[in-house]
């Protein structure tokens, strides 16, 4: 079997998995809904159909689970990318998609909003602003030291984001304990129950645009990944291709925390995955990273929602599922080296 026709049953494969979880997240919940009702609700938007289900049942799938589930792909699918991109152009497989200071950023922002009791919206957008705030910063370091190197800007980000925890550990202890205190520790946590339909269709245009960019500059980031010289002797600027990347990825991360709060090992241990099913290629690496972090996100919300009688942080079952699965990737890559 071809690589090409490989790769291909794995994105149908694993598309009609993230099919299935969606169907499942919608239809499975507290108030259950019936598969079928739940697909006639849906495509009744498309076609008018005879209306077999009570008005409960379509505000639940439409005004309920449906923005959570659609924020929740993109939050996944946002991260997935960025992990993947960030690993490939500085060479690190430990690479986050936090690595330039933008969930610092963004949690300072928030807790901003929460202290000054700005609400949801203001929360979000904060979080956003001061995320790319952040990683403005960080760019800005290697400019003024006049070294553009990828290690000086990892630097700058560790600088970066150790102020902005600092900022946001000053806030914290500000914060009353009752209240604003509480509602800063569960947003760092991670929940899709605040995605509504406004901040999704204010953000989802340049989410999807970001990730638009990233896939036709797949080839880019393989050459890139090779390393600076070896990139700029095949005829590549490394610095606007690295830059544009990097402003893709940084975008996509401080959107995505913007919508759910921060949540681990998603962007971390995703393209892992995808490395195992497709290899180090970008342009199979990327499509399947967003697929597998579409997927992994609407699962691990469908369990916060329905595992106990409240719903549980999401940074809690990534933490609790992502840090078995790496060591079982870290397992399945050495078998791979020994073959």
């Amino acid at each position: 079997m071809t690589a090409k026709k490989k790769n291909r049953i794995i994105f149908i494969s694993l598309s009609l998995l993230l099919l299935g979880c969606c169907i499942l997240s919608l239809s499975l919940g507290r108030y259950p809904v019936p598969f079928d009702q739940t697909l006639s609700i849906l495509l009744h938007k498309i076609r008018p159909l005879s209306a077999a289900w009570n008005e409960d049942m379509a505000n639940v799938v439409l005004n309920v689970r449906l923005p959570r589930l659609l924020g929740g792909v993109l939050v996944g699918a946002a991260l997935a990318a960025s992990g993947a991109t960030y690993q490939s152009i500085f060479r690190n497989p430990l690479v986050s998609p936090d690595l330039l200071g933008v969930s610092a950023g963004a949690c300072t922002g928030a807790a901003l909003a929460i202290v000054l009791h700005a609400g949801t919206f203001m929360v979000q957008m904060l979080a956003l602003v001061c995320g790319l705030a952040a990683v403005g910063l960080t760019n800005l370091i290697p400019r003024f030291f006049r070294n553009q190197s990828s290690l000086m800007l990892v630097l700058a980000g560790v600088v970066v984001g150790g102020f902005m925890n600092a900022l946001f550990g000053i806030l914290k202890y500000v914060a009353d304990p009752e209240q604003e205190l509480a509602s800063i520790v569960y947003w760092t946590m991670g929940s899709f129950a605040n995605i509504k339909q406004p901040i999704l269709q204010a953000l989802a245009p340049g989410m999807l645009a970001a990730l638009a960019v990233l896939f036709l500059l797949r080839w880019r980031i393989n050459v890139l990944s090779l390393g600076e010289r070896e990139a700029a002797s095949l005829g590549i600027n490394v610095g606007l291709t690295r830059g544009l990347c990097i402003l893709c990825a940084t975008a996509l991360t401080a959107c995505a925390v913007c919508l759910s709060g921060a949540i681990g090992w998603i962007g971390l241990i995703t393209p892992h995955f995808a490395r195992l099913l497709t290899g180090e290629d970008a342009r199979s690496l990327l499509p399947a990273s967003v697929l597998i972090g579409a997927i992994l996100t609407a699962a691990t919300d469908w369990l916060a929602r329905n595992l106990t009688g409240a719903e549980i942080p999401l940074s809690i079952l990534t933490g609790l599922v992502g840090a078995p699965a790496f060591i079982i990737l870290l397992l399945a890559q050495k078998r791979k080296i020994q073959e």
